[in-house]
C-alpha cells in the first residue's frame, strides 16, 4: 500500500492480507483499480466482490458478516494512528514467525477452524495415588509429536483424578499443578525450550499453531474425550507457556458452588427478570466462570427463551433444555466482545451473557441492553461489589459519567462478588458479598455516593444482601471455615465480635460436655 493510504484502508487491507484472505498483490491491484480512492466503503465492497467470486451463495451472508467485522477493526486501527507493520505480513507468508513487537498481535481472525476434540480411551485412573505415579516429562526429547500428544491427554487426565485445578507447562522450570490453590511441582525436571515447545504445541490444530505463532499468546478449549479443558499460551523469556484449566465435568448447582442455600434463593430471583443487568465479579481465579455457567443453567430450565452467550473461550458447554442456547467464542466465532455484544442485539435475544466486560464499548452496549428489554449477565474483574460501580464509571469519560450512573441506577439489578480463600481444614471455601440494587441502593448509585453502599449492604440482611464479613460469619456458623482463616479474611470489628462470642459458647460447651 501506498504511505499516502487513508489508515483505515491500509488496516482493512492488512488484516486481510495477515489472514490470507487476499494476498497484497491482489489488494494492490483493487486499489488501483478504484483510483486509489480514500473511500473504505468503496474498497470494502470491492474486497467482498472479490472474496464471493468462488463462494458458494449460502456463505455469502457470513462473509459479508466477516469483512464488516473488520471494517470496524480497521476504523479502531486507524483511530490510534499506527501503521500496519507489512513486514510482519511478508514474514508470515514466507512461513517464518512474524516480529513480535508488529502490530500483527492486534489483527482480528476470519477463519474459522474446528474444535480442538480428542477421542481418547478409558484410561484406569485408580493406580494414580500421587504426583510420583505420573508419566515422566524428562524424556519429552525422544516422543514424537503424536506420543507427545498421547502425554499430555494422559497427564490432563490424571491431574484430574488428583483434584487439581490448574497444570502449568512453562520452559525454564519444573512442571507444576495448583492444587487448593497451592502450587506444587509434579517432580524436580526443568523443562527446556524445546520440551515446553513440543507439549504446548501438541494439541494444537495447524490453524491454531499458525494462529499461536503470529499472535504470541493463545486462548481456546480443548475437549478430550468427555472432558474440558481452558489452554492458554504464551511466549516468555525463556520459552513458551501453556496454562491448563480443568474445567468442572458438570455444570453445577449455586450450592455445589458454594452459596448457603437462603443466599442461593435472592440469586435465583436476579434471573426472574425480563430485563436488567446482573454482575458477577471477583478477582481472577474466583470461580466467576463456573458462578455464571450455574446462572445460565437456572435459567435454561426454569424459562423459555433465546439465550446468547459470548465468551473467551467457550469453557462449559450449556445444551439448549427449555432455552434456545447460542453460545460464540471470541476468536473463533467473533473478533471481540464488542462486536458479539452489537451482533446480539440483532439476533432476538432474551438474554445476553457476556463472560468479560473490559473495555468502555461492551460496558456501554451492556448497559445500553439491559435497559431495552434484555437481561444481560457478566462478569467484572473488582474486590468487592460496591468498587464494581466505580469500576464501571470510571472506563467513561468525567462528561459521560453522570448519564452513565443515571442509567446504571435504573437498569441494575444485582451485583455478586466472589472469592475462593482457604477454610483452614486443608482445604477452600467460596466467599461472596450480594448487593441487591434497592431504591436506598439506587438513589446512592444516582447521587453518586458509593462510599455508602457498604454500610447500606451491612443494614440489609432482611433483603438478602450480605457483606464479605456476613458471609464469613454464617460459613463459620456452619463449620465451613475454622475460626483462625475467618479471622484472617475479616475486617469489621463487629462482626470480628460476634464470631469471637460464637467461638466462646462453642468452647464453654466443649468444656462442659
Amino acid at each position: 500500500m501506498r504511505p499516502e493510504t487513508p489508515l483505515e484502508i491500509q488496516w482493512l487491507a492488512y488484516a486481510l492480507a495477515v489472514n490470507e484472505a487476499m494476498d497484497t498483490d491482489e489488494l494492490q491491484k483493487l486499489h488501483k483499480q478504484l483510483g486509489f480512492t480514500g473511500d473504505l466503503t468503496e474498497f470494502a465492497e470491492g474486497v467482498l466482490g472479490k472474496l464471493c467470486e468462488n463462494t458458494d451463495p449460502s456463505q455469502e451472508r457470513e462473509l459479508i458478516e466477516q469483512v464488516q467485522q473488520l471494517v470496524e477493526y480497521a476504523f479502531d486501527q486507524a483511530a490510534s494512528g499506527e501503521v500496519p507493520d507489512w513486514d510482519s505480513v511478508s514474514k508470515k507468508n514466507s512461513g517464518s514467525a512474524p516480529d513480535s513487537s508488529g502490530s500483527s498481535k492486534d489483527a482480528p481472525g476470519i477463519i474459522n477452524d474446528e474444535a480442538l476434540y480428542f477421542d481418547v480411551p478409558e484410561y484406569d485412573y485408580s493406580v494414580i495415588n500421587g504426583y510420583e505415579d505420573l508419566p515422566s516429562l524428562s524424556d519429552t526429547a525422544y516422543l514424537s509429536e503424536e506420543e507427545a500428544a498421547e502425554r499430555m491427554i494422559y497427564l490432563l487426565g490424571c491431574l484430574r483424578h488428583l483434584g487439581c485445578s490448574d497444570l502449568h507447562i512453562s520452559a525454564g522450570s519444573p512442571a507444576f499443578v495448583r492444587r487448593q490453590r497451592q502450587v506444587e511441582r509434579l517432580d524436580s525436571y526443568v523443562l527446556t525450550e524445546d520440551d515446553a515447545l513440543k507439549l504446548n504445541l501438541s494439541l494444537l490444530s495447524p490453524e491454531r499453531r499458525k494462529q499461536f505463532l503470529q499472535l504470541q499468546d493463545l486462548s481456546l478449549a480443548l475437549e478430550i474425550g468427555r472432558d474440558r479443558f481452558r489452554l492458554c499460551l504464551m511466549e516468555q523469556k525463556s520459552g513458551i507457556a501453556g496454562s491448563y484449566r480443568l474445567v468442572p465435568d458438570h455444570i453445577c448447582t449455586l450450592e455445589e458452588l458454594g452459596f448457603l442455600p437462603k443466599d442461593a434463593v435472592y440469586i435465583r430471583r436476579l434471573l426472574d427478570y425480563n430485563n436488567g443487568l446482573v454482575l458477577v465479579t471477583g478477582p481472577i481465579g474466583a470461580g466467576k466462570t463456573t458462578t455464571l455457567a450455574a446462572m445460565t443453567d437456572i435459567i435454561n430450565e426454569k424459562r423459555q427463551d433465546h439465550i446468547i452467550s459470548v465468551e473467551d473461550p467457550i469453557e462449559i458447554l450449556q445444551l439448549s433444555k427449555n432455552c434456545q442456547v447460542s453460545q460464540r467464542e471470541v476468536g473463533k466465532h467473533t473478533i471481540s466482545y464488542r462486536n458479539a455484544l452489537k451482533a446480539a442485539l440483532r439476533e432476538d435475544p432474551d438474554i445476553i451473557v457476556i463472560g468479560e466486560m473490559h473495555d468502555l464499548e461492551t460496558i456501554e452496549n451492556a448497559i445500553t441492553a439491559s435497559e431495552t428489554g434484555h437481561l444481560v449477565i457478566g462478569t467484572l474483574h473488582t474486590s468487592d461489589a460496591p468498587n464494581t460501580l466505580n469500576r464501571l464509571l470510571d472506563v467513561f469519560p468525567p462528561t459521560q459519567q453522570p448519564q452513565i450512573r443515571a442509567m446504571t441506577a435504573g437498569s441494575l439489578r444485582g451485583v455478586i462478588c466472589q472469592k475462593l480463600v482457604d477454610n483452614g481444614f486443608g482445604g477452600i471455601v467460596l466467599i461472596y458479598e450480594i448487593m441487591l440494587n434497592s431504591m436506598s441502593v439506587a438513589n446512592i448509585i444516582n447521587e453518586g455516593r458509593t462510599f455508602r453502599l457498604k454500610s447500606t449492604m451491612v443494614t440489609a440482611a432482611k433483603q438478602g444482601m450480605c457483606t464479605f464479613d456476613q458471609c464469613i460469619l454464617a460459613k463459620y456458623e456452619a463449620n465451613l471455615i475454622s475460626r483462625e482463616a475467618a479471622l484472617s479474611e475479616m475486617t469489621d470489628p463487629i462482626i470480628i465480635s460476634q464470631l469471637n462470642a460464637i467461638w466462646a459458647q462453642r468452647e464453654a460447651a466443649a468444656e462442659q460436655g
